[in-house]
């Protein structure tokens, strides 16, 4: 039977997961998210018993992460630390590791789930289906691209939001 691997977002330590083997992966950046007292004690007991190894993933999985976010549209929901966490597990999968995340944001997850790789949570249910995002203009309703610098609209002048879309093709 193939080994598991874990690699946990701050949520998960937040959420009250507690690594019990030493098959636990996560970024450094993740260490500095965990602020409250029960989440920090539950990370740094795993790092102290050896049940959490603290790694970066590849240069080549943080371009194909960021490729795959771009053209869903995440790139406008998730941080630099969550396309990195999300980089590890592409990285750990690409070594033909069988990976599990464990986290609570439901943007992480839909981009693990575009990249097909498999997730749990510790105190939600998670999401079912790929979501896609856009900005619009909440007066005109004109589309903008992520890349779009300002918000507001260069047309009417209102503000610009970021609207969830169903994809249909995933």
């Amino acid at each position: 039977m193939q080994k598991k691997y874990y690699v946990l977002d701050a949520s998960a330590f937040i959420g009250g997961y507690r690594p019990s083997n030493p098959f636990n992966y996560t970024i450094p950046e993740v260490t500095h998210e965990v602020k409250d007292i029960n989440s920090k004690t539950i990370l740094e007991t795993a790092i102290k018993d050896g049940y959490l190894q603290i790694i970066e993933p590849d240069l080549k999985s943080m371009e194909r992460v960021q490729e795959t976010i771009k053209s869903s549209g995440d790139v406008l929901r998730l941080s630099h630390v969550d396309q990195k966490l999300i980089a590890l597990a592409l990285h750990l999968k690409n070594q033909q590791e069988n990976v599990i995340v464990i986290t609570d944001d439901y943007t992480i997850q839909n981009a693990l789930k575009i990249l097909k790789i498999p997730f749990k949570s510790v105190l939600t249910s998670g999401i079912k289906q790929i979501y896609g995002w856009k900005l619009i203009c909440k007066g005109c309703k004109k589309e903008y691209s992520d890349d779009y610098p300002f918000d507001d609209c260069e047309i009417c002048g209102s503000s610009i939001y970021k609207k969830r879309i169903k994809n249909k093709n995933k």
